[in-house]
């Protein structure tokens, strides 16, 4: 029997997907599992019972991906779950930015309690007017499962799309509508676009990439939508080009103390993933893979370890080992069971970055003696045993 914690209110139709050999607890303490949404976990103790997180969602920030690793808890995440539901976000943001909408709504409110309402709108709406999309040009920078969406729906709008993203996938190659233009450096998209959507992680080197020499060469009057994380954008440098007029309107589902109530920001409050069918897919997808891993050993869609696959356990047992990602050690392990007379029938090794991850089946049981072998070498920070 698995334990199960959850960190957040999490959809019950992804806690569905447990079946009877999982109980979900309220002592995480307890939990062999902890689904979890926005719950900052970087000050919490890590009990030794916790084999697996996952993040019903794309961002991870909020996980201590390092101390998890090197306690051999995966970390999962659940990349394109939400995916339709920021792409709807961010069309609309570009729309109410287009047609000038929030200003529009603001105004409309204060003739509560005139009379003649109707004769004061049609005096007055000529102050918000705005303009159309089709026929713009909109920028996209990052095509993964959000930007992608984001670019075949505005063409589908009547836009011309421009798309830039130096590690552009196969998959998403393929989803992505052949007539949209790809340029290999961002200078040959900012000054083409009228609107620009990013769309990329949080990283060192993306970390502030919106700046004041990017602004620059930028179209005059550019809407820009920030729809992925508010650490991609400098606040100071794009309040400035909003004062200035370079940039129209400023799009973010990120408000903070910077940003807030600032002349030219359209600001929703984290809409993103916000949606009943956004929160079940991302529940959906964090469960499968945390029982795909505790029932099988499997891993996809791991930020921490590599991805790494041997399909359902059938009757042989299965070795799983954690471990750092260093020379000799799948030698080292092959010695011991083959010391111990254990027949390996399938095994396979992945790495990623300073982790990696052995599965080995074995046509016989595994005995106590053997696991403490393995625990004992150097470099392995977990070993499990599926029987």
């Amino acid at each position: 029997m698995y334990k199960i914690g959850t960190l957040n209110k999490i959809s019950p139709v992804g806690l569905a997907r447990l079946t009877d050999d999982y109980t979900v607890v309220e002592d995480v303490a307890e939990a062999n599992g902890i689904i979890l949404r926005s719950y900052d976990m970087h000050e919490m103790d890590l009990s030794d019972n916790l084999l697996a997180v996952g993040r019903a969602g794309a961002g991870v920030n909020n996980i201590p991906l390092d101390k998890c690793a090197e306690q051999g808890i995966v970390v999962f995440n659940a990349p394109g779950a939400n995916a339709n539901a920021v792409k709807e976000l961010c069309l609309t943001g570009m729309l109410l930015a287009a047609r000038n909408v929030p200003a529009g709504l603001a105004w409309a409110s204060t003739l509560t309690g005139t009379e003649g309402v109707g004769k004061a709108v049609e005096k007055g709406k000529g102050q918000f007017a705005g303009t159309e999309i089709k026929g713009k040009t909109l920028g996209v920078i990052g095509l993964g499962a959000i930007g992608v969406l984001v670019a075949n729906a505005a063409e589908t709008l009547g836009m011309k799309v421009i798309g830039y993203d130096p590690f552009l996938s196969v998959k998403a190659a393929h989803s992505l509508s052949n007539t949209i233009d790809i340029v290999d450096a961002l200078k040959d998209l900012y000054p083409q676009c009228d609107y620009i959507s990013i769309h990329v992680p949080v990283m060192d080197d993306t970390k502030g990439m919106i700046d004041a020499e990017a602004i620059a060469q930028m179209k005059d009057g550019v809407v820009f939508l920030n729809f992925a994380r508010d650490k991609l954008v400098n606040d100071t440098d794009m309040l400035a080009a909003l004062e200035s007029g370079k940039v129209k309107k400023y799009v973010t589902d990120f408000p903070n103390d910077a940003v807030i109530g600032k002349e030219g920001v359209i600001a929703t409050p984290h809409l993103g993933a916000s949606s009943a069918e956004a929160e079940d897919n991302c529940a959906v997808m964090a469960a499968k893979q945390l029982k795909n891993y505790l029932e099988n050993g499997n891993i996809k869609n791991s930020v921490n370890y590599p991805d790494c696959d041997m399909g359902i356990r059938g009757e042989n047992t299965r070795l799983l080992l954690l471990h750092h990602n260093v020379p000799n050690m799948i030698g080292q392990f092959t010695t011991i069971l083959a010391k111990d007379n254990m027949n390996i029938a399938d095994l396979t090794n992945k790495s990623k970055g300073k982790y990696a991850y052995t599965m080995i089946d074995i046509d016989s049981p595994v005995p106590a003696g053997v696991v403490e072998e393995l625990k004992a070498v150097g470099e392995v920070l977990r070993v499990r045993i599926l029987a």
